[in-house]
């Protein structure tokens, strides 16, 4: 028997270690930080079964019969319960559950010894009458469940206070069997704080995973068989759905007459779908600014002239002969245009 109490120390001592090392990890979403989740969760339950195998509390005990150096092991099921609520993936409906019942095992071995203070005794009771619709403030009035919440804060914060304290004077535990007692017993009451906060986390996480759908099993038929063979290996599909199939969409693209369905597209190579995997979501330019008034002009979309420089006539050039008969011919002919035409002989309207 003297063999099985070390064997506890020894397993203990390095589950607490783990545990520790998993609380300085940042990633806790890592295969690592997981692995070794596992490895933790494994020393602990192997822990717990020694503890179980050994006798070490019984119903029959009181506090008074438990010694200080036997104290930290009643809080074996609670470091499995904070141990478990960190695994990721898989389910996670199992693992809340898993979870709460560990920190039940927990209160309940306290409330057995009448750790459990009168306020936390009280919380017991009402976690088992109805523990899926657990709070730590259960009255309707808002104003009376913010001060439950600040009364309970406060408490927590005291006990860190004096939990701090005693671990900063390690010469008085040694030295003071009742200060080491009394850190142990401290350290209890936080855990039992925090306990039933997560059981409140746990019943509100339940609450809302009831409403969420069940996981649909993937059933794999000849018709996945026939989609995944018509696939390449560079993820090219000859199939006018693969974009469709690929997002999850099934069914026929057109109907039984031809007419579609959906929306889809054609593409007349392989390669000009793999040409735009990697294009920018908008339309890139295709000429300059320069070019495009250069082809509107051609085309006579750009109307030039007007504006103060119309007004300014060109110099004329002395040595064009041709220019210049033009010039007089067309001024001749407005000089026997006027002659013929004088002012004010087209309006003839108001003539007397």
């Amino acid at each position: 028997m003297e063999d099985q109490p070390q064997s506890l120390k020894s397993l203990f001592a390095k589950a607490e270690e783990k545990q520790k090392e998993l609380d300085a990890s940042p990633n806790t979403i890592s295969a690592t930080f997981q692995e070794n989740l596992a490895s933790a969760i494994t020393t602990f339950e192997e822990s717990l079964r020694v503890a179980d195998q050994v006798s070490l509390f019984s119903s029959n005990e009181t506090l008074d019969d438990i010694s200080s150096r036997d104290l930290p092991y009643l809080l074996i099921d609670y470091h499995l319960a904070e141990l478990v609520l960190k695994i990721t993936g898989g389910d996670r409906k199992g693992n809340l559950h898993r979870a709460q019942q560990s920190y039940e095992r927990f209160l309940k071995l306290l409330d057995n010894y009448d750790i459990l203070s009168k306020g936390d005794a009280r919380l017991l009771e009402r976690y088992t009458e109805n523990p899926t619709a657990f709070s730590t403030a259960s009255t309707s009035d808002a104003a009376a469940r913010r001060d439950m919440k600040i009364a309970r804060f406060k408490d927590e914060k005291e006990l860190k206070r004096k939990l701090d304290y005693l671990k900063q004077n390690p010469s008085v535990l040694h030295n003071d069997e009742n200060a080491a007692r009394n850190l142990h017993l401290t350290n209890i009451d936080l855990c039992v704080h925090q306990t039933f906060q997560s059981l409140e986390s746990i019943a509100q996480e339940l609450q809302i995973l009831a409403f969420a759908p069940p996981p649909q099993p993937q059933a794999y038929t000849n018709h996945d068989a026939r989609q995944r063979t018509d696939q390449h290996s560079d993820g090219y599909s000859e199939r006018l759905d693969s974009s469709l199939l690929a997002a999850g969409v099934n069914g026929p693209i057109l109907s039984k007459d031809g007419k579609p369905l959906r929306p889809f597209t054609l593409l007349d190579t392989r390669q000009r779908l793999q040409q735009g995997v990697f294009r920018p979501d908008h339309s890139l330019p295709t000429m300059t600014i320069d070019e495009y008034l250069e082809e509107e002009r051609k085309r006579g979309g750009i109307i030039e002239g007007g504006g103060p420089q119309s007004g300014i006539q060109p110099e004329p050039d002395e040595d064009d002969i041709d220019k210049a008969d033009e010039e007089t011919m067309k001024a001749r002919a407005w000089d026997e245009f006027t002659e013929a035409n004088p002012k004010g002989s087209g309006n003839t309207l108001n003539r007397g």
